[in-house]
């Protein structure tokens, strides 16, 4: 029988930056056409956001929440090297990456060819760890686990995507690519294979807004909206499904949920400019206290209008753990007004 050890953390773009640079998002955002004048408006911005910016346009405040987000990465690579796996699978979203106009499935279970090598800084892109355009990150996939969860999930009735190889970049999307970085954050190394399985969380505003914060940037869509991302119940099943067959195997296995928690700049309600914390501390206290109903309850519009698009991959964790009755261990949950989401750091006792 297998084993299974559940984990939540970030894949924040912004913390691939020397911690001086994490304020930009906040800066970008304010040139933006599509940000109402009055959240520009610094007379109504709230106290704590005019704490983190401080003096200094909010660098001081970018080099502690640096040090936070490193803490909590070594905290969830510490279960991850007390459990040691024999792979690893992450949920993860693509925002216009892999699946792009020719194809975009709910769900796809990702690189059922045996490798990955990543090149995060092809072009010469700065990073913090100071590595160069060269670097190259050799990443081994699992095919026969690969192959064993799509089946056994087809065989539950999920109708499953899976690809033997990238389709339009070469590589991962930056969802995985990220979290794989941030958990070597000292540089140690991955030794395990990896798994990516893969969620539409833009659904709607995928292919308008090509992933991000561009529809900020852009003239209001004219026609018809695009199809949905799956709705946040579905993910709970699916992760339940995932639960199941991995319990079933005979791998141990790492499953993670990468995404912040609420994105401001896919939520009208701060303006564009700042998380929904009220959204998402709901979500956080139905989390520690094992609330999978509270979960199971949120529809997809409470999702998109807090901004909480990429959840959709904790739903799946969720989902997984509910079934397997796992419980939480919270590392941090760091709220902030400044730098683009709330984040969460979690591990969830292994099931045997």
């Amino acid at each position: 029988m297998g084993e299974v050890l559940g984990l939540g953390c970030t894949h924040y773009p912004g913390l691939l930056l020397p911690d001086e640079r994490l304020p930009g998002g906040f800066h970008h955002l304010l040139t933006a056409p599509n940000v109402p004048a009055w959240a520009k408006d610094r007379t109504n911005w709230p106290d704590q956001l005019l704490t983190e910016l401080g003096n200094d346009a909010g660098v001081s405040a970018g080099r502690r929440y640096g040090t936070r987000m490193a803490d909590g990465f070594r905290s969830v690579r510490a279960a991850l090297d007390k459990f040691d796996p024999d792979f690893v699978l992450i949920f993860g979203d693509d925002q216009y990456e892999n699946f792009r106009e020719d194809i975009i499935p709910a769900f796809c279970v990702m690189g059922l060819d045996q490798d990955f090598a990543l090149k995060p800084w092809h072009g010469g892109r700065l990073n913090r760890w100071g590595e160069d355009a060269d670097h190259t990150i050799p990443l081994p996939g699992h095919r026969d686990a690969a192959k064993f969860l799509a089946r056994g999930l087809i065989d539950r009735g999920v109708d499953m995507a899976y690809a033997y190889k990238p389709l339009h970049v070469d590589g991962l999307a930056h969802a995985f690519t990220n979290t794989l970085l941030y958990l070597d954050w000292d540089r140690r190394g991955f030794p395990w294979p990896v798994v990516p399985f893969a969620i539409n969380c833009y659904g709607s505003n995928l292919i308008h807004a090509k992933g991000g914060m561009t529809a900020l940037f852009l003239p209001p869509q004219t026609d018809a909206p695009d199809p949905p991302a799956p709705q946040p119940w579905r993910c709970m099943e699916v992760g339940r499904a995932v639960a199941e067959v991995l319990a079933e195997s005979p791998y141990r296995v790492a499953v993670i949920a990468s995404s912040s928690w609420s994105h401001c700049f896919l939520s009208p309600t701060n303006g564009y400019l700042w998380p929904d914390h009220k959204a998402d501390l709901a979500l956080f206290g139905a989390l520690a206290d094992q609330d999978y109903a509270y979960w199971r309850g949120r529809t997809r519009a409470q999702m998109e209008q807090a901004g909480e698009h990429e959840m959709l991959n904790w739903m799946a964790l969720l989902g997984a753990m509910e079934a397997l009755d796992q419980r939480p261990t919270v590392h941090d949950y760091a709220e902030t007004h400044l730098f683009m989401s709330n984040k969460c750091f979690v591990s969830y006792e292994a099931h045997r």
